[in-house]
C-alpha cells in the first residue's frame, strides 16, 4: 500500500497525512475489510505518513502486528527488501506500507523479475494484492480510493 496523501514538506517537514489522505486510506481500508481482506502483519518505513497509513489499515482490518522496518524508503534497494520480507512459503499475509518509486519497483521485481518493468502503478492510498504464482507473484487485485468510494 502506498501511504495516503501527505502534507507538503514546506508546510510540515514531518509530512503527516492530510485530512483527505486519512479519509482515502480509511475508505480503502474499510472497503478491504468489507471484502474480507485479512492481514497478519503490516510493516512500514517509519516515516510518519507511512506509520499513520499502517495504523489506519491495521485498525480497519484488525491487524495487531505493525512494525517499522528499515529498507522501505522511496529509493531503497528492492532486492534487499524482497529477500528480507517476501517468502511465499511463510504462512500469513504481509502488507508493506511505503513510498514511490520503491513500491512500483518491488512489485515489478516480484511479478516480472525485473524492477524496471511497469506491472502496477501505485498511487496514494492504493492497496495492491500480490499472490504467489508459478513463477514469482501475480497481481490479484487493487483497491484505489475511487473504487473504495464507489
Amino acid at each position: 500500500m502506498q501511504h495516503g496523501e501527505a502534507v507538503p514538506a514546506d508546510i510540515d517537514p514531518a509530512r503527516p497525512l492530510t485530512e483527505a489522505g486519512r479519509r482515502s486510506v480509511g475508505a480503502v481500508a474499510a472497503h478491504a475489510a468489507a471484502c474480507g481482506v485479512h492481514i497478519d502483519r503490516i510493516v512500514h518505513s517509519g516515516k510518519l505518513r507511512a506509520e499513520q497509513t499502517a495504523a489506519i489499515l491495521a485498525e480497519a482490518l484488525g491487524c495487531r502486528t505493525v512494525d517499522r522496518v528499515d529498507g522501505l524508503s522511496a529509493n531503497a534497494a528492492v532486492q534487499d527488501a524482497a529477500d528480507a520480507l517476501v517468502d511465499p512459503t511463510r504462512p500469513g499475509s504481509l502488507a508493506i506500507v511505503g513510498h514511490l518509486p520503491f513500491l512500483d519497483r518491488l512489485a515489478a521485481l516480484l511479478v516480472a523479475g525485473d524492477c524496471t518493468a511497469q506491472v502496477v502503478a501505485f498511487r496514494n492510498a492504493g492497496l495492491v494484492k500480490l499472490v504467489p504464482a508459478e513463477f514469482g507473484f501475480a497481481v490479484a487485485w487493487a483497491i484505489t480510493p475511487e473504487v473504495a468510494r464507489g
